[in-house]
């Protein structure tokens, strides 16, 4: 899931300290099998399911008891490696694949190889390749998924209806760098501004617009365009970086996302999407409850959030169709992670056991949120979602077709961030040209020559 990355400077902490984590997370005590662990994750909207676990696993083992701590993602990460630092970071937590090889730089998490040897954890019961992603390149396992996502499109039915545009041509829009092709065009068509005229018609006035026919949350650089542009530059047979995962190249000096990123940074200044500076502070699936964008591209984790906005009429359509002639999505799986520091280790290790089982991703399932890691939870999921009367197939079908890509796995993923930030910021607020990525670019790839 997209959002801020880690600090360089939180990163260095934790480094810093590495050693005293290790030293008190490596053994198993008469106690470290019961009593208190905290568990944490992001997610509001999924806080009520695993709370439902929490309890579940209670029952199922009286003497651990699993405190919860949700928090936003915009500071979630910071208190992570505060707390790794500190000696104060939660024993379980909700792990990211952009987050964790940094944790395993300093030695912050607890290998679970051991444990799924000796409980026999069927790796073969989660969609194909996401257990694979939680190995690092030492060779050992450092979480247990738990969901995967893709990305899609959300869009007000009302207002395409209003503009003459169906259901079926939003499930079939195609894209390309040069003119935007019949995307483009219905973002055009979707703008509206102050005085009702659309962004393609004459006398639009662009400095005065009532509706963005595509919302903007930001560059979203910071993970390589997971939601906001990954899914069209992938058609042009672009990739973040030399091999996923662990990759140690990367290709931001590609002519292919640069005429990506130069046509949807375009987008801001012909008017049809929000300039990035009025974006700070707010919240884009918010501006689309508020009828403020008729588009979003979004993962599938925000179905719930989208289908509650009270009056809006939600419609989910495809990625649109890119060069190749095929639609595209970059694809994520959660884990759950253990602490190196923890002082109950045995008892955190049963939590995330439970918390990959078909027991907790069931329960997740029939809240209809997001997509459980195991396949037989993640078809629950579907049925889940079909009976809240919202059709998640523009989700399932990247899955079912082979259109994903994995988000990039690599080291000095914190660095990495702090140097595309800024450079995809520069870009998309129209201050740089698409071009000025090469030197962004050079200065990642000086991060893995050292």
């Amino acid at each position: 899931m997209k959002k801020k990355a880690l600090g360089a400077v939180a990163v260095a902490a934790v480094a810093a300290i590495a050693l005293a984590a290790c030293g008190s997370g490596g053994g198993s005590s008469a106690d470290s099998g019961k009593g208190e662990i905290s568990y944490w994750l992001w997610d509001a909207n999924q806080l009520p399911a695993y709370q439902q676990c929490a309890d579940d696993f209670h029952k199922a083992n009286p003497d651990i008891t699993v405190k919860i701590t949700q928090t936003g993602w915009d500071d979630y990460w910071g208190k992570i490696t505060n707390g790794m630092a500190s000696g104060t970071a939660p024993d379980v937590f909700t792990d990211h694949l952009s987050k964790y090889p940094d944790f395993i730089k300093t030695k912050q998490l607890v290998p679970l190889d051991d444990a799924v040897a000796n409980d026999k954890i069927d790796l073969t019961q989660y969609n194909p390749g996401l257990a694979d992603l939680w190995v690092g390149q030492d060779g050992k396992r450092y979480g247990l998924p738990k969901d995967w996502d893709t990305v899609a499109l959300f869009y007000n039915k009302k207002m395409a209806s209003d503009a003459g545009i169906t259901p079926e041509q939003m499930a079939s829009l195609t894209w390309n760098p040069q003119d935007g092709g019949t995307y483009e065009k219905a973002i055009a068509h979707l703008t509206v501004d102050k005085n009702g005229k659309r962004g393609d018609e004459p006398g639009f006035d662009k400095n005065n617009v009532a509706v963005y026919g595509l919302g903007l949350p930001g560059s979203d650089a910071e993970n390589a365009g997971q939601t906001q542009w990954s899914f069209l530059s992938a058609t042009t047979g672009w990739t973040t970086t030399d091999k996923t995962p662990w990759g140690s190249h990367f290709n931001y000096d590609d002519k292919r996302v640069q005429d990506t990123i130069a046509w949807w940074a375009g987008l801001a200044q012909k008017g049809y999407m929000p300039k990035l500076e009025t974006t700070v502070g707010a919240n884009a699936a918010d501006s689309f409850g508020a009828g403020k964008a008729a588009i979003n591209s979004h993962g599938d984790w925000m179905i719930g959030q989208y289908t509650s906005y009270k009056g809006v009429d939600v419609g989910i359509a495809p990625t649109p169709k890119g060069v190749n002639g095929k639609n595209a999505s970059m694809t994520n799986g959660l884990a759950d992670s253990i602490w190196a520091g923890t002082k109950k280790k045995d008892a955190s290790v049963k939590w995330v056991e439970y918390l990959a089982s078909a027991k907790c991703q069931d329960v997740v399932a029939s809240k209809g949120v997001v997509f459980p890691a195991i396949k037989s939870s993640s078809d629950t999921a579907a049925a889940a979602f079909k009976a809240k009367g919202v059709d998640v197939t523009p989700f399932t079908e990247h899955i079912k077709n082979g259109t994903t890509f994995l988000l990039p796995i690599t080291d000095n993923a914190a660095k990495v961030a702090g140097i595309m930030k800024p450079a995809m910021d520069a870009v998309i607020a129209g201050k740089s040209p698409a071009s000025s990525l090469t030197a962004a670019n050079d200065q990642v790839n000086a991060l893995f020559a050292k």
